[in-house]
């Protein structure tokens, strides 16, 4: 394993957490009685083979079911010292109700404290707002820090850059768990702004949410040869030393081994990365033509300027990723979101385009005249029946 410092928590990070998304029995809270013996057993072991490999951080959230609940039942088991452990709890408006939660956390955890608690879901200018105010969520946890509960304090992001920039420049975080890997690398600017204040970064789901690259398409997997896509993305993350870890959200004990293969490649990213950089560019630009490729983002409207809030930079990027790459099956499953997951995944689906005069909030894109076009093709490429966020299921 290699490990990078965790910016100012001075943590000695590997470069790859255990993400504790994936392994848990159910994304709803159920009675430790209800959870059966064998997914019990997968959870630990995984653990355990995590541990193995010298991935000691172990990342989770109250938001994820029964997660806590069941890492409480193995992390006592192991020696404290070896262990980096993160949660993650939900902003809330009164923070008394953040405050109980944390407490929750720590009793599901079965710890006296955690090294790492994040603010989940800073997404918004208000959701910042709210937590940073005076006796807000984060002064709760500063409180908490001081009783010995919480060593470090960072939050958790699925909003757009300037909000996590935003967050970053109030200097209260030491870390932020952030999006951004080959796909999608708007966020850059907000990794530079950690990385001023020598906070730690932590990228999120780079293998799911970075384009599902445990089942890639053929042509990905041919572009990106020798590499599986899978290695290239990690490879292509901690070519970065502004990025210390990647979340593996690991189902099983076995879900480790592909990207062990990246550890060994690190040293040779900058003879390795640059002829796949290249035949990606090159599908894009020959798919999709060079002006449309380089310009297609430019003077797109905010989803709340945006007639029905049609989000319509997230369509036209995930129509990109299908036309481009064969990255329908992720681009379908992401699109479909779009709806129905309130903060986390804002905005609309093109479905009801017809309704809506686009001219005035497309007025500042070079693409103006063509763009509701390409949605209406879009939503017939990708619309189908509407999907739900992991934790409303």
């Amino acid at each position: 394993m290699l490990y990078r410092r965790f910016g100012r928590t001075e943590l000695n990070m590997p470069v790859f957490s255990c993400g504790g998304m994936r392994y848990q029995h159910s994304w709803q809270d159920v009675s430790p009685a209800d959870i059966p013996a064998k997914n019990q057993e997968n959870l630990e072991a995984t653990i355990h083979r995590s541990l193995e490999l010298g991935i000691n951080h172990i990342e989770t959230a109250r938001g994820y079911g029964t997660s806590e609940i069941q890492l409480g039942k193995v992390l006592p088991t192991i020696e404290r010292s070896r262990l980096i452990i993160q949660t993650k709890v939900s902003p809330k408006a009164n923070s008394q109700d953040f405050l109980e939660t944390v407490e929750t956390s720590l009793s599901n955890l079965n710890l006296d404290y955690v090294d790492l608690l994040g603010l989940h879901g800073i997404n918004n200018a208000e959701t910042l707002k709210n937590s940073v105010r005076p006796g807000g969520c984060v002064d709760v946890a500063k409180r908490l820090q001081v009783q010995g509960k919480v060593r470090h304090i960072g939050f958790s992001t699925h909003g757009p850059t300037q909000v996590i920039v935003d967050a970053i420049e109030t200097n209260l975080f030491d870390y932020v768990n952030v999006h951004w890997y080959y796909i999608f690398q708007d966020n850059w600017r907000a990794i530079e702004a950690a990385t001023e204040r020598d906070m730690g970064v932590f990228i999120i789901s780079p293998s799911d949410k970075g384009g599902h690259l445990h089942s890639p398409p053929p042509r990905l997997v041919k572009l990106c040869a020798p590499l599986s896509p899978m290695v290239f993305n990690d490879l292509f993350c901690l070519s970065h030393p502004q990025v210390h870890t990647l979340s593996l959200g690991a189902a099983q004990p076995d879900d480790f081994e592909e990207h062990l293969r990246a550890l060994l490649l690190v040293e040779q990213a900058d003879e390795l990365l640059p002829p796949i950089l290249a035949k990606l560019e090159g599908q894009a630009i020959a798919t999709l033509g060079e002006n449309w490729y380089r310009t297609w983002h430019k003077g797109l409207p905010d989803i709340r300027s945006t007639p029905g809030q049609i989000n319509i930079p997230m369509a036209l990027w995930l129509g990109n990723l299908a036309e481009a790459f064969d990255m329908t099956e992720y681009a379908q499953a992401r699109y479909n979101l779009l709806g129905g997951a309130s903060h986390w995944f804002p905005g609309n689906r093109a479905d009801h385009l017809h309704q809506f005069d686009l001219s005035e909030s497309l007025r500042h894109s070079p693409h103006a005249q063509s763009i509701p076009a390409r949605l209406a093709k879009i939503h017939e490429m990708l619309g189908g029946q509407a999907v739900k966020r992991l934790s409303q299921q």
